[in-house]
């Protein structure tokens, strides 16, 4: 499976964005998929997952109540609604699609896609 994810851009502090990932390839409904993101000079780090049906979502403690994932399995879309965006957010966005139903922060996603930049200006 491809997966491609899209949304990414400048936006100030306060502000919104939706970052939308799409699969190609095959179906990636019975998948769990989640979001990461990696800031220049750091480690990736998890950010939310969403479980197949979108049934049990997972936050990072540091995007809780800002963040929102979400999923279209008819289009094969997972969406990362960010609000309330502040500059320690500024990070290349990676999603991500474990090969379970249930991803969580301490397991890697089996495919990745490439990152959006998403730049959070103060």
């Amino acid at each position: 499976v491809q997966l491609q994810a899209s949304g990414g851009g400048l936006v100030q502090a306060g502000g919104s964005l939706r970052l939308s990932c799409v699969a190609s390839g095959r179906t990636f409904s019975n998948n769990a998929v989640g979001w990461f993101r990696q800031a220049p000079g750091k480690e990736r780090e998890f950010v939310a997952t969403i479980s197949w049906n979108g049934g049990s979502t997972i936050y990072a403690d540091s995007v809780k109540g800002r963040f929102t994932v979400s999923r279209d399995n008819a289009k094969n879309t997972v969406y990362l609604i960010m609000n309330s965006l502040k500059p320690e957010d500024t990070a290349v966005y990676y999603c991500g699609a474990w090969l379970s139903s249930y991803g969580n922060r301490n397991n890697s996603p089996r495919y990745w896609g490439q990152g959006t930049q998403v730049t959070v200006s103060s």
